[in-house]
């Protein structure tokens, strides 16, 4: 097995050979311990790992609900283990007395590398040299980092999340193999879709999904923004409208139906991210604000008008600008602009026209 230097220059890592060449790996440990859309864009950066270590046994920390997410991508992903929390890590709270286990039989593994993959390393960094891993891997917040055991780069202010990412396994060593977004269906999600009834009478291609919902309260477009522009695209273009939403969102939902004068109806419902997946996949069109559905349409190639309203637009935007618009509209004062672009996508209009017609740029 061929063994790294005992130190070395972070110069000296753009002419050595890439990581991955120089180093026998084995198993890999990945943390990236965040919600759903944070966990589609790391699937690029997934897809490169795989494709370029394909005999590694990749395992994934992260947080308790994402065994659903690992399971769901064991293409890319061989085992999965529930992260027990940080304190500097607010996504959950602390279940201290899983911690000494988690980290006793992490180590126990032995993996040949960890790699960080959980934003500039601030609280992440430690959380995974924690780990017992040969060798750390990721981003650092502050200068880089190169010794024996550690390699860190500079984390990059810019750039949207899914292209951050595939950036890091690249510069360590993985070769092409697309930026695009996935989310594929199991049987198991059209037949949970089906046995709920709710997409009973619904025709594939003639509707739209509009999903009034985030997990921050703070990113909510008005419901009777949505309701506005979803009764002027059923009114001009026929489609019937699909309220989206888990169950704690059905009263969202229903605020939405409450404004409209069109038919709409209620799938805000206790179904699961894949049911409610496979109902999105029939649909012509999504009106979201920005959260974790507007990267699921990314990955079902589902046209999308996504409404910012905190988050950084160019990180969190979906990369392919034709099919996904983004407008930014904290005050909830574009509504024209949301239904302009969705006007455009329904009548399939060429950008390039659009762009003439002054309708390009949106942001």
């Amino acid at each position: 097995m061929t063994t790294l230097p005992h130190t070395y220059r972070m110069e000296e890592i753009v002419t050595r050979r890439p990581l991955f060449h120089r180093l026998d790996i084995a198993s890999v440990i990945v943390f990236r311990a965040l919600h759903l859309g944070d966990m589609l864009c790391a699937v690029p950066a997934l897809r490169a790992l795989r494709a370029s270590l394909p005999k590694a046994r990749i395992t994934l920390i992260g947080l308790p609900w994402a065994r659903q997410f690992a399971r769901r991508f064991q293409h890319y992903i061989d085992d999965f283990v529930p992260f027990p929390g940080h304190p500097l890590l607010p996504e959950q709270k602390v279940r201290h007395e899983e911690l000494t286990p988690f980290y006793t039989s992490l180590c126990g593994r032995r993996a040949t590398l960890a790699l960080q993959m959980h934003g500039n390393g601030a609280a992440s960094n430690e959380i995974v040299s924690g780990f017992g891993a040969r060798v750390m891997a990721g981003y650092c917040a502050g200068k880089a980092v190169a010794t024996e055991r550690t390699i860190l780069y500079p984390f990059p202010e810019v750039g949207a999340e899914p292209d951050r990412l595939l950036r890091l396994v690249e510069r360590l060593g993985a070769g092409p193999a697309g930026d695009h977004l996935e989310f594929p269906l199991a049987p198991e999600d059209r037949q949970e879709l089906e046995a709920s009834g709710i997409a009973a009478g619904l025709e594939a291609g003639n509707y739209i999904c509009v999903h009034p919902g985030a997990r921050r309260r703070d990113k909510h477009w008005p419901p009777q923004r949505f309701a506005e522009v979803a009764d002027r695209l059923a009114a001009e273009f026929g489609v019937g409208v699909v309220l989206t939403g888990s169950a704690e969102e059905a009263e969202l939902a229903g605020a939405v139906a409450a404004h409209m004068q069109a038919r709409a109806v209620n799938a805000a419902a206790p179904l699961s991210i894949g049911a409610m997946a496979a109902l999105m996949k029939n649909a012509r069109l999504l009106i979201c604000n920005d959260t974790g559905v507007s990267h699921i349409a990314a990955g079902l190639r589902l046209k999308s008008v996504v409404i910012f309203s905190r988050a950084d637009i160019a990180r969190w935007a979906p990369l392919d600008r034709d099919k996904h618009r983004c407008i930014w509209d904290p005050d909830a004062q574009r509504s024209a602009a949301v239904l302009q672009h969705a006007r455009a996508l329904l009548a399939e209009t060429d950008p390039v026209q659009q762009r003439r017609a002054g309708i390009w740029p949106y942001w």
